[in-house]
């Protein structure tokens, strides 16, 4: 049987990820996740590609926002609320998309400049700002949407996989590095490739691309330091490669909303 086996949500886009228990499923993806981004002066997205310390900073949910602490410097924790503290909307750029959101006051961003050491913006994106789903191959799933990921809703991998890429690479890696949202166990390794559509607790989901990796795998999430010979990518380049891109897990959009937890039930539609 396949089953959830691990549940992760990155609230503020190329931050470390939390580990749940349970995951509320919106028409976004789940919630909280990745609907805060960073942007820079032009207000395009800061990433972990260009900002590896970014790893480092740990937003923690709270009832009525985010506190946030980071490893890399002597710095006091943020509190960020979940009301954005003043009124003010700017359109961002992410990859090729342009939405509107809203942005924080200058303290919670100076506290962010400060510890990546660049200037920057926190923004939150808005029930009424909406970003369509937009695949790397042109195809624009009618009706999909997602937040500030970097195309989809959600990405899926098995933990056969990863135990798979440890093997070969002896890193002894953690999903940090690879940040999906679903994990499950019980499968065969990159099952996930061929999972077209299944069902949790409810709700479909359809594996419509893989996810093709950058250099963010060769970032060691515990000390922000990237790996000079990029071990994880060209390992998984000798025997993953697929039309010029190095892909792992699996890009998905679903049907229908609820709440998904850890030990549900993975039933294989298609």
């Amino acid at each position: 049987m396949l089953c959830v086996s691990d549940l992760f949500i990155y609230p503020i886009k190329s931050l470390a990820g939390i580990s749940v228990q349970a995951g509320k499923v919106t028409e976004r993806g789940f919630e909280y996740d990745r609907r805060w981004l960073l942007v820079d002066s032009n207000n395009s997205f800061l990433t972990l590609r260009k900002y590896p310390s970014m790893s480092l900073i740990q937003p923690s949910l709270q009832e009525d926002g985010m506190t946030i602490s980071t490893k890399a410097k002597d710095q006091e924790d943020l509190f960020v609320p979940f009301l954005v503290d003043q009124e003010l909307e700017e359109e961002v750029t992410i990859w090729n998309a342009t939405c509107l959101a809203q942005v924080y006051s200058d303290k919670v961003n100076q506290w962010f400049g400060t510890v990546i050491g660049t200037p920057c913006k926190l923004v939150f994106m808005p029930d009424h700002s909406w970003r369509p789903v937009d695949t790397t191959s042109g195809f624009k799933p009618k009706g999909k949407f997602t937040s500030f990921a970097d195309a989809y809703p959600f990405m899926m991998m098995s933990r056969a996989s990863l135990a798979d890429i440890d093997r070969r690479t002896k890193l002894h890696m953690s999903f940090a590095r690879f940040r999906p949202n679903i994990v499950f166990q019980g499968g065969i390794p990159y099952q996930e490739d061929e999972m077209e559509r299944f069902e949790i607790n409810g709700i479909q989901f359809t594996g419509l691309e893989k996810c093709a990796r950058c250099n963010v795998p060769n970032v060691d999430p515990e000390t922000a330091q990237m790996d000079p010979n990029k071990e994880t990518i060209k390992t998984l380049a000798s025997y993953r490669l697929e039309n010029g891109k190095v892909n792992l897990g699996m890009n998905l959009v679903h049907e229908g909303e609820g709440t998904i937890k850890v030990g549900d039930e993975l039933k294989i539609i298609q």
